[in-house]
């Protein structure tokens, strides 16, 4: 039991370091390559604080756990938003984009829905996580490409300008790039490695209580994989990139249904057990859709919102806890 909790603060550590890090490198990245800040939050960096998920899920299924490895993407995509949504609203209130509103929460509720149409056999097969990969390959295509082409000449003075900024142009920005991309490198490299020994130890407290897989899967492994989402959308909140917080949930959310999903099942193909389709799936939909209404009044998620959002998580886990 020492050995599992000194795992979990070892992996706190990490997390927290990587975590400052990867937001600082990216953010950088972002001006260099004339990209929004909120691009990146919605992609490298929901990616890359996404991989956690994807390592654990995909290696659950190989085992043949694929209750936990199913329970780790639905119940780190309930994370994110009631538990990593609400605590980066408590940090410091955001401002919603128009673009988040119009494009990216919408495509992220259409995708939690059809996942949800998908596990009506009971089953996502190879086909299915195929395309749900090549979903989200074409979304991160067609983001990128808006965000260059919609950018007006005000803004692209006031870019040039950060760019110059974040480059230290004295010292060139091939140096600048090389500098930032490995600060993001070691930062994503911190939060897998805190992750790994945060799930560690926190799975063999969860079996020394004997508890099923599904139940780990959505809880103990789901906490421990969304770690690194929680410690970069409170770092980009506390540091004023807003845009990275909020866009690192929506972000992440689409990389767990779509690219951890669908790689899991394009590799081994994934049955859905009743408890996962009946109540798992709605609760994770009713999580996302109650993200809009949060957004919509007043274009900001504020401290109120978060704590709407903590307390939401807080009876889902005091549900799952009572009836395990």
């Amino acid at each position: 039991m020492l050995l599992a909790i000194a795992q979990l603060l070892l992996g706190l550590a990490l997390l927290l370091g990587g975590g400052h890090y990867l937001v600082r490198g990216a953010t950088r990245i972002a001006l260099l390559a004339r990209v929004s800040t909120a691009i990146v939050g919605l992609t490298v960096v929901a990616m890359g604080t996404s991989l956690p998920e994807l390592a654990v899920s995909v290696g659950a299924a190989a085992r043949g756990s694929t209750d936990l490895a199913y329970g780790n993407i639905i119940g780190s995509t309930i994370f994110n938003v009631g538990m990593i949504l609400g605590v980066a609203a408590l940090v410091a209130p955001m401002v919603v984009q128009r673009q988040t509103l119009r494009l990216e929460y919408p495509f992220m509720f259409v995708v939690a829905c059809m996942v949800l149409l998908l596990c009506r056999d009971s089953m996502i097969d190879r086909l299915e996580g195929a395309f749900l990969v090549a979903a989200l390959a074409l979304f991160t295509v067609y983001v990128v490409h808006l965000a260059q082409r919609e950018i007006d000449a005000d803004e692209a003075v006031a870019l040039e300008r950060e760019v110059q900024k974040a480059a230290h142009i004295k010292n060139g920005i091939g140096r600048a790039w090389g500098i930032n991309a490995l600060l993001a490198t070691l930062g994503i490299a911190a939060l897998i490695g805190g992750a790994d020994q945060v799930v560690a130890g926190a799975v063999k407290i969860a079996v020394f209580w004997g508890v099923d897989e599904r139940m780990i899967g959505l809880t103990v492994v789901a906490m421990g994989t969304s770690l690194p989402e929680l410690a970069t959308s409170a770092v980009a909140a506390k540091e004023g990139e807003h845009e990275i917080a909020l866009a690192n949930v929506i972000g992440s959310n689409l990389f767990n249904l779509l690219g951890v999903l669908g790689a899991t099942a394009a590799i081994f193909p994934v049955p859905i057990n009743e408890a996962a389709k009946n109540i798992d799936n709605w609760v994770m939909l009713g999580f996302c859709a109650a993200m809009f209404p949060l957004m919509w009044f007043g274009r900001r998620v504020g401290r109120w919102e978060g704590l709407v959002l903590l307390a939401g998580f807080a009876v889902y886990l005091g549900y799952l806890l009572l009836t395990r």
